[in-house]
């Protein structure tokens, strides 16, 4: 009796060390990466010590969990010894086997791992400087235990790397994003925006460029009155200027620079040299991407450009605004369906354009349509019904109605969509 209680304590510091082992490593892979780089920006040691861990996430979990093994078993080996002598033979070791199972389990595992899941952060800054000091100690024999690792996974063609590349780490911030939406802790326009961020290097400027069929463009040939009374008429400031054909752009006449060669001209229009006014067209390709075409306004410093195939052919155009459209979105009503082309239609469904986009709707609407096979609605029913309907057919996809209202030859123009149908238990 005597040498168990002597041992007593000894066992239960045992456990609390392996205690703090086992929180460290939950903490430490649970910890919010982004939380810890920002607090070490602001001057904090303990985040600095964690980031440091991090970097080489292999060697510290390696570190923790050769610590932790040790201190498991030399608990259990003594609390054995012991046992077996007050309890000889085989029940001496069954019992030792039973308590230790139980105190590991509550006061080594559970107990510290709940609480490190609860505060992450927090016990990950407590506890790194003592994980480093473990990680420096037990470095070389981790060293030789993962080259033993990787050369065994690697007879069975399993290659290990524990960095993480730049789409999963842009699919964890989509998750969490995600995640915390669902929870109420980020509105759904934030989650539009931060999604939208994330898009732009996957999304070309094809999908977001006004159709060539849609752009407002002027004659060169014209007179300059004419040109005036076109550009007065147009609601934008950026006009494409064309010779014999749409297609052939030969310049972007900017409304300013038409005011200003007005006033030059003492408002003498017909004096006017639009040819000596009207600035080069930037061409680019559409497989542009749209994070690569935003840095490309930003260092050219201009917010218009024209979007060609790979033969050189107009496809549309593209302007900083359309970019930036696809982050913030459409300034909303808090009622009223405000998306140019997407109105209100009985029942609770909606009368949508054919040319209008599919994130566009699913901003308006906060629906879930898929876009990755189409970039306009026309488009998405075509593709799932694989073939151009007919007016008045109906259809059912992704849990939405789509019912064709209007087609001109072989467009689809006018659709009405129902919401989404409740899912059943």
């Amino acid at each position: 009796m005597g040498a168990i209680l002597a041992l007593a304590p000894i066992v239960f510091g045992l456990l609390a060390i392996s205690a703090l082992f086992s929180a460290a490593e939950t903490s430490l892979t649970g910890a919010s990466r982004a939380r810890m780089h920002q607090l070490e920006r602001e001057g904090d040691r303990a985040a600095r010590r964690v980031n440091r861990l991090l970097t080489d996430q292999e060697t510290m979990i390696g570190a923790v969990l050769l610590g932790n093994n040790l201190i498991n078993i030399l608990a259990s080996a003594l609390a054995t010894q012991v046992l077996t002598r007050a309890i000889p033979g085989a029940w001496g070791v069954a019992a030792a086997t039973a308590i230790m199972t139980v105190l590991v389990l509550v006061f080594a595992e559970v107990l510290p791992k709940t609480l490190a899941i609860l505060r992450s952060d927090d016990v990950a800054r407590f506890l790194s400087g003592p994980t480093l000091l473990v990680v420096r100690l037990f470095g070389p024999i981790i060293y030789t235990i993962q080259w033993v690792v990787r050369k065994t996974l690697g007879l069975f063609g399993v290659r290990l790397g524990m960095e993480m590349d730049v789409l999963a780490a842009h699919e964890e911030i989509r998750g969490a994003v995600e995640y915390h939406h669902s929870e109420g802790l980020v509105e759904t326009r934030d989650r539009w925006m931060l999604g939208g961020v994330l898009d732009l290097a996957e999304m070309d400027v094809s999908e977001v460029m006004v159709h060539r069929k849609a752009i407002a463009m002027i004659d060169g040939d014209l007179s300059p009155r004419e040109i005036v009374a076109a550009a007065l008429e147009s609601a934008h400031t950026r006009l494409p200027i064309y010779r014999n054909e749409p297609e052939n752009i030969v310049g972007v006449l900017h409304a300013k620079d038409l005011l200003q060669a007005l006033a030059d001209a003492d408002g003498r229009m017909d004096d006017l040299d639009v040819q000596s006014i009207i600035r080069p067209p930037w061409f680019i390709p559409e497989t542009t991407s749209l994070k690569d075409q935003l840095a490309a306004f930003l260092k050219r410093q201009t917010h218009f450009s024209l979007v060609v195939d790979e033969y050189g052919a107009l496809q549309g155009l593209v302007t900083l605004e359309d970019i930036l459209e696809e982050i913030v979105g459409e300034i909303e009503d808090e009622h009223d369906v405000v998306v140019p082309g997407v109105r209100p239609g009985p029942e609770g469904s909606v009368i949508v354009d054919g040319s209008v986009t599919i994130r566009d709707l699913n901003r308006a609407m906060n629906w879930d349509l898929p876009d990755d096979e189409a970039v306009t609605v026309a488009g998405l029913l075509i593709h799932e019904a694989q073939r151009i309907p007919e007016v008045g057919q109906s259809f059912t996809f992704h849990k939405h109605q789509f019912r064709v209202l209007e087609r001109k030859r072989n467009q689809i123009t006018v659709l009405q969509i129902s919401g989404p149908a409740p899912v059943r238990d």
